[in-house]
């Protein structure tokens, strides 16, 4: 297993500079072959199952802690999790390279390379398990309860992640949407561990103003990372519906002079080709403001609450953590009706967007050609829009609405028991 370790974590600290001079379909080819061949030889180098009493009750959380995309936030709401109901636990700090950003500094001062407990709960994406199981060693799967932390954004799951359950004794998911979906492709249980949201916000340091950003302009605000693939999130339909509500002539574009949109890039470096698309589509307009680079956790928390409304036009989610964070701030969503963000938000909470299921025509990896997921409609997008802009009753509801069911429903401790309960089982107490 050493070999392949090593070839795994030297090709992935060295993807920047090969991904130059080699093309990246090889790249992944060359990484899913020894990520294939070790799932292989794994029933010859098998698990020692669980084995109760050989070390102490409780958690060890292993993930990217400090990361700053959805899966490193992903991680740090277990930790929550497990802190609400006092259940023991450690945290260890992990992450397949390149990871990201990693400027998350909530728990550095509890990070570990110990791990004293019997239940594992893994936050790596089941893409990436192999390359966790390699990475970390076989010591730290033996002999414990081992549980996968997966997030999936379609009804069907790749074929080649499938070894990934060779790994695990159950799965949790953030919703009920990936559970479905898994619970398709193995007998092993799979548990939703809804997310949970309670972002902290400070909009005297970070106004309008920090942000470069007009203070007299109803502003919309479309955001996402690169890393989790421009075609799922979607970000040009909504683009197309601010223009098509505000932007489609020049008497539009006088008559609505007070109104934006705000395009937020994080992690751009992953697609230069992202920003030359956005770019193209946007010069045409003076009203869009293009922002892009790193922000810390409170920053992007605030930049929800500073501007009017959050839209996310995507074509699928397995969660949707910022329209969740959205409506928990007082931010109005327009958001397609489809997938994951649906089990919190409905027409009463949010302005919810019609949509045709679409097959995709090609591969966008991970999500492959002949999949399907959902295309939102433009038109009625840019009417919702218009609506929020000029009726300040439906706006004041929408927003009312969605803030009162994301702080009563997304509370931390509702989560946290569903984790303490499934964890006395596992340890016989119920």
């Amino acid at each position: 297993m050493g070999l392949s370790k090593f070839f795994l974590n030297t090709g992935e600290a060295l993807r920047p500079v090969l991904t130059k001079i080699i093309p990246m379909k090889l790249l992944s080819k060359m990484k899913a072959g020894i990520i294939n061949n070790a799932t292989d030889k794994l029933s010859a180098d098998s698990i020692e199952k669980y084995e109760a009493g050989r070390y102490k009750c409780g958690a060890n959380i292993i993930g990217n802690i400090k990361g700053d995309n959805g899966l490193g936030q992903s991680a740090r709401i277990m930790c929550r999790l497990l802190d609400e109901n006092k259940e023991p636990h450690v945290i260890r700090d992990f992450f397949v390279p390149p990871g990201g950003s990693r400027s998350n500094d909530t728990y550095d001062d509890r990070f570990t390379e110990e791990l004293p407990f019997d239940v594992n709960i893994i936050h790596v994406n089941a893409s990436e398990f192999m390359v966790a199981y390699l990475s970390l060693g076989k010591e730290v799967w033996d002999y414990r309860y081992n549980i996968g932390y997966w997030a999936w954004e379609l009804e069907t799951f790749p074929e080649e992640w499938l070894p990934a359950f060779k790994l695990v004794d159950e799965v949790w998911t953030p919703s009920d949407f990936v559970t479905n979906t898994l619970k398709k492709y193995t007998d092993k249980p799979v548990i939703t561990v809804p997310h949970c949201v309670a972002p902290q916000t400070d909009t005297v340091k970070f106004d309008r103003k920090h942000f470069n950003l007009p203070e007299d302009k109803f502003l919309f605000l479309v955001m996402y990372n690169s890393g989790s693939v421009m075609e799922r999130k979607n970000p040009l339909a909504a683009i197309k519906a601010f223009k098509e509500a505000f932007c489609k002539d020049e008497q539009m574009k006088e008559k609505y002079k007070d109104v934006g949109l705000v395009i937020k890039i994080s992690e751009a470096e992953l697609s230069a080709e992202d920003e030359k698309i956005i770019g193209s589509v946007i010069e045409d307009c003076d009203n869009i403001y293009y922002m892009c680079g790193h922000m810390g956790r409170c920053e992007v928390n605030t930049l929800l609450a500073d501007v009017d409304v959050y839209v996310s036009l995507h074509r699928s989610e397995g969660f949707g953590l910022v329209m969740a964070e959205s409506m928990y701030v007082g931010t109005p969503v327009i958001a397609t009706d489809w997938s994951g963000n649906t089990e919190f938000m409905n027409s009463d909470t949010a302005c919810m967007v019609g949509y045709d299921m679409i097959e995709l025509d090609k591969d966008y990896e991970p999500f492959k050609k002949g999949n399907v997921w959902a295309d939102a409609h433009v038109d009625e997008a840019a009417d919702y829009m218009r609506r929020l802009y000029e009726d300040k009753d439906f706006y004041e509801r929408i927003a009312g609405n969605g803030q009162k069911y994301a702080r009563e429903h997304l509370a931390y401790k509702r989560s946290a028991d569903i984790v303490s309960e499934r964890l006395k089982k596992i340890h016989g107490e119920n």
